[in-house]
């Protein structure tokens, strides 16, 4: 099936769930928030959140800094 990633668009597996899909791009899930159809996914939701075909997933990771 074919959702969009942060904008690109990405052919995965179906019935991916967002932990899969943080797995498979190499996303280190420590600090990251994800948005799969302009709604937060809760980090406990990660493992039971499934994609479908056409889905919208915004990626974003937190880099700490001063």
């Amino acid at each position: 099936m074919q959702i969009s990633v942060n904008g690109e668009t990405k052919t995965v597996s179906d019935g991916l769930t967002v932990a899969a899909l943080l797995t498979h791009l190499g996303v280190a899930t420590g600090r990251v928030a994800v948005e799969l159809n302009r709604q937060i996914v809760p980090k406990a939701e990660h493992g039971s959140a499934r994609l479908a075909e056409g889905d919208k997933v915004e990626i974003v990771s937190f880099v700490g800094g001063g």
